[in-house]
């Protein structure tokens, strides 16, 4: 279902998921709530900055760092100020209210949990809201950094901020809210999704995938060598990716519990699997297991399992893994070729496809008990209806995420520009968007 929300609609193995929410927060859960918080933002900074600059070239690796840095300070505000309230906000089927606005009514519970929702599809939590809020505004920031490297290289620094407000506010929360809140109409469908796959991976990589479109090739791609600068940067930034993964999925969790324990064993199944599918495929097609091929695998993986982490058994987990490792090599290497777009560092080719794979996948796989909701109490086995309704969620999303990037972007184009001109993007954006080089 939802990071937070999406678990803790799972009634028969969340304890959380009671009518009404206890007095006082558990310790336990909080504790392991706040550290999964922790986690999930050090997958952004120094996380993935360290994974896109390592892989851009020189004089493009502080502003891509910049890119990720800037969008943790954009998205905490607006997520403060708006963004957490059109998610998670009671509203309607399709988008969240403002009474949360300005986190209204927040911070004066700050040591009491919350209910979501009303009525008998109500989601009780054993953690306060504030640390609730602080989880979902990890997911809420790196969603939009992942997208950036679709535009890396070429994106203007202020069309990016501009981008970033805009798409939170209308993209990103109300996904949130369709898939994660118990009002949500993706939500009432039954469709699982229970760290982001939709809303996290999905999401950014048609949005990416948009950009990369939109803004066009890099200049001098197909002639200039476009290596990556410093792959031990990238080797780094992923294995902070991977660690911080497990805040990440068994964070969503909800509680510190045997659901957080799942799904940290099978995305650490998932991710290795994946790992060394992508490394067995390219030894074989390339003759040589490249080390940015092994740190794309295990990312790939970490994708696909993220929707089904805490649906899903140790051997469906696995084989998840090999698909996503399979899907990211083809969608990195052929398909992008194929179809003509410069998705720069692949947002689209792992993280679209991937998550992708990894929501159809959550369809075929979903074990029973783990899988109980609210919309299905006695568990949701994986089955062909059960397919169907994820496929209708991504199908959905995709859509969506699609034309409004597309819209949103064409606006920033024509009040701002989006891109660079020709001149500096040779030149670097380091140099030309903030005055910096690396030494």
């Amino acid at each position: 279902m939802l990071a937070l929300p999406v678990l803790a609609q799972t009634t028969p193995a969340a304890p959380e998921a009671v009518p009404t929410a206890p007095s006082t927060p558990d310790t336990g859960d909080t504790a392991w709530m706040l550290t999964s918080t922790a986690l999930v933002l050090m997958m952004t900074i120094p996380g993935l900055a360290l994974f896109y600059a390592g892989m851009v070239r020189k004089k493009n690796v502080l502003a891509t760092m910049m890119q990720s840095f800037s969008i943790v300070a954009v998205a905490t505000i607006v997520w403060m100020v708006a963004g957490y309230s059109i998610a998670f906000g009671e509203g309607n089927a399709y988008v969240g209210d403002l009474s949360k606005l300005l986190l209204n009514g927040v911070a004066e519970n700050w040591n009491a949990p919350f209910t979501l929702g009303s009525g008998d599809g109500a989601v009780a939590f054993t953690i306060p809201e504030t640390v609730f809020l602080m989880f979902q505004m990890t997911f809420a920031i790196i969603t939009p950094a992942l997208i950036s490297g679709a535009y890396a290289d070429r994106m203007k620094y202020s069309a990016m901020v501009v981008f970033t407000i805009l798409w939170l506010l209308v993209v990103y929360c109300p996904i949130a809210h369709w898939v994660w809140h118990p009002n949500g109409w993706i939500f009432a469908l039954g469709a699982l999704d229970f760290a982001g796959g939709t809303v996290v991976h999905i999401n950014a990589g048609v949005a990416g995938l948009v950009c990369a479109v939109v803004l066009g090739k890099r200049v001098g791609l197909g002639h200039d060598n476009m290596s990556p600068f410093n792959l031990g940067l990238a080797v780094i930034g992923a294995s902070l990716l991977w660690v911080g993964w497990f805040g990440f999925n068994a964070g969503s969790a909800g509680a510190a519990g045997g659901r957080a324990g799942m799904a940290m064993l099978v995305t650490q199944v998932a991710a290795a699997a994946a790992t060394l599918a992508w490394v067995f495929v390219e030894w074989a097609v390339k003759g040589k297991p490249s080390v940015l091929g092994a740190i794309s695998g295990a990312v790939a993986g970490l994708v696909a399992i993220t929707p089904a982490a805490g649906f899903v058994l140790p051997v469906p987990a696995l084989v998840i893994g090999v698909v996503a490792g399979l899907t990211g090599f083809w969608g990195a290497t052929a398909l992008k070729h194929w179809c003509g777009y410069d998705d720069s560092l692949d947002a689209f080719g792992v993280h679209g496809l991937c998550g992708i794979v990894g929501a159809l996948l959550t369809g075929f796989f979903a074990y029973g008990p783990l899988s109980a909701t609210t919309a299905a109490p006695d568990g949701t086995a994986g089955s062909m209806a059960q397919f169907m309704i994820q496929l209708y969620a991504v199908l959905s999303t995709f859509i969506y995420t699609g034309v409004v990037t597309w819209i949103l972007l064409k606006i920033v184009d024509v009040v701002i520009g989006l891109r660079v001109t020709t001149e500096e993007e040779r030149e670097g954006l380091d140099i030309v968007l903030h005055g910096e080089r690396l030494e």
